[in-house]
């Protein structure tokens, strides 16, 4: 317990967050909690601000005591770790007890709770991430976080390779953090120690990975990250088949599987590796790994695509790959390829209008025969261009039938 005087640092005015619902609530529920991390640091960016996360001075049995008295629903969702998840009218927030490490293991740590929030801020990772602010705008500011976010530098709290060997994942963050709160070159002391810390990403989980890696790939522009990642080993680490980046800076503004599957080489000649694989080391879902394969394995088109040419090769990439694959082959080669993809746009996906029923209607019996007669069909048809209708396809799968 610490009862040294902990002035704060500054006050402002509080955001309107914190004067109504669930994180109201949640400080007026426990005395002296303050709001803190990412919630405190985006408010003084003059960013949106999504979730809100509280700490306060209490074991997280009382913690949860005081929300239920006061009428909050209250899920136990890391007990262990000292947190509780408040619920106001659908509004969640989390609170955490103010904690000291024991020990930790380069992921993981054994915690016990503290009355100093000093000792609690130690622990985090970035300065920036260790601002705390209470219900009356009252701004504590252990380690100069909010002239770090000001001057666009992110910065380990305390010694940077002690920070990172708590906690590899922090790593990854660092790149994450830089590329929506950087400016200009990053700092020295941290660089050094992500070179020296690299061996210990073999420590983190696939799932915490691809994690970090999407929301990187989030960001307005993840290049500059990006390559210091490559710089630092840190990428190559991490994510072997990442190819040059030039074409994702081309890209620009994506969602973060386009900005993935370009990295790894879609719209160019040789894409890397095999998508399975990737999808598999890094546990995408089913959906992200069903888009990658489509996104790696569609061809790159022409620039010049058009008419009968355009129409066959949207035939034959799936319809949601489409646009992306034009977008990728035109970052891949720099070309301006903005045409090719408004005609893409405007050209509706050719398809193939005959099934096997159709055959079977012509009395071909069921099995090889009929595979054969629609695909020999189906190439006539893409031949043509794509345009023949549906009676006289049937016309041709008639003469294929019989011949």
């Amino acid at each position: 317990m610490s009862l040294e005087p902990d002035p704060p640092a500054a006050r402002i005015d509080p955001p309107a967050w914190l004067r109504a619902g669930a994180p109201a609530a949640v400080l007026a529920a426990l005395p002296n909690s303050r709001a803190v991390g990412g919630a405190v640091r985006d408010a003084l960016a003059g960013r949106p601000v999504h979730d809100v996360d509280v700490a306060a001075p209490l074991p997280p049995e009382a913690v949860a005591a005081r929300l239920r008295a006061a009428g909050l629903k209250v899920f136990e969702t890391g007990l262990q770790h000292g947190t509780v998840t408040a619920v106001l009218d659908h509004e969640p927030v989390e609170v955490t007890s103010l904690r000291r490490d024991l020990a930790t293991d380069g992921r993981h740590a054994t915690v016990s709770w503290t009355e100093n929030w000093r000792e609690d801020a130690a622990r985090r990772d970035f300065t920036i991430n260790a601002l705390s602010l209470d219900a009356e705008g009252r701004l504590w500011d252990y380690f100069g976080g909010r002239a770090d976010l000001a001057a666009g530098r992110v910065r380990f709290v305390g010694d940077a390779a002690t920070r990172l060997a708590e906690d590899y994942l922090r790593l990854l963050r660092f790149f994450r953090f830089q590329a929506r709160y950087g400016r200009g070159e990053p700092d020295a002391a941290a660089m050094a120690a992500i070179r020296a810390a690299v061996p210990g990403l073999a420590r983190l989980s696939a799932e915490r990975v691809w994690m970090e890696l999407k929301r990187l790939l989030e960001a307005p522009d993840p290049v500059p990250s990006l390559a210091l990642m490559r710089e630092t080993g840190v990428l190559g680490a991490v994510l072997p088949e990442a190819r040059s980046l030039p074409p994702l800076a081309r890209l620009g503004e994506a969602d973060p599987l386009l900005r993935f599957a370009v990295l790894l080489g879609a719209g160019g000649s040789q894409p890397a590796g095999d998508a399975e694989a990737v999808a598999r080391r890094l546990r995408l879902s089913g959906e992200e790994a069903r888009r990658l394969r489509g996104l790696l394995s569609t061809p790159p088109p022409d620039p010049d695509l058009a008419g009968a040419d355009l129409r066959r090769w949207l035939a034959d990439v799936p319809p949601e790959a489409a646009r992306d694959a034009a977008r990728a082959a035109e970052a891949a080669d720099g070309r301006d390829r903005a045409g090719l993809r408004g005609r893409v746009a405007a050209t509706p996906r050719p398809v193939f209008p005959l099934q096997g029923r159709d055959a079977l209607a012509l009395g071909l019996p069921a099995g090889p025969a009929v595979g054969r007669a629609l695909a020999a069909t189906r190439r006539w048809w893409w031949d043509g261009g794509c345009t023949a209708p549906a009676e006289s396809c049937r016309e041709a799968l008639k003469r294929f039938a019989t011949s």
